[in-house]
């Protein structure tokens, strides 16, 4: 089974309910795409900070996932976003992650969030701790 196959066959339930779909996926990058939909959105029809947040959240965690020794499983410590654009109601944004550190105890990623022209929308820094597998 391929990195993406994977994914889609361990697909978290909040991010089935957004709408994440994911579009590649190898040990070194993980992108995914989601509708903005209105249940996304603020009042003002643009995407929820929250709903980026959980789209990062989601491809940091799943590109940790391909890269977890055999039984072992993973958790978001810390996460930072910068918010830079919004993006309106309809369109489709788009997560890209990248690792910045990968060691025995944390992995660290950095996921780019656009539009599907490439605006940057959200610039977010992730920490996923590795925990073992229990015997």
């Amino acid at each position: 089974m391929d990195a993406l196959d994977t994914l889609n066959a361990h697909a978290l339930p909040f991010a089935r309910h957004m709408g994440v779909s994911y579009v590649s996926a190898s040990a070194d990058k993980v992108a995914a795409r989601m509708t903005v939909t209105a249940d996304l959105c603020t009042l003002g029809h643009s995407v929820h900070g929250g709903a980026l947040m959980a789209l990062a959240d989601t491809v940091g965690a799943a590109a940790t996932f391909l890269n977890l020794p055999r039984g072992a499983t993973t958790t978001t410590i810390e996460s930072k976003t910068n918010f830079l654009a919004g993006a309106p109601e309809g369109s489709v944004v788009v997560a890209e992650t990248t690792p910045v550190h990968r060691g025995c105890r944390t992995q660290v990623w950095q996921t780019r969030i656009t539009t599907e022209d490439g605006k940057l929308l959200a610039l977010v820094m992730q920490t996923q701790m590795v925990l073992e597998a229990k015997a």
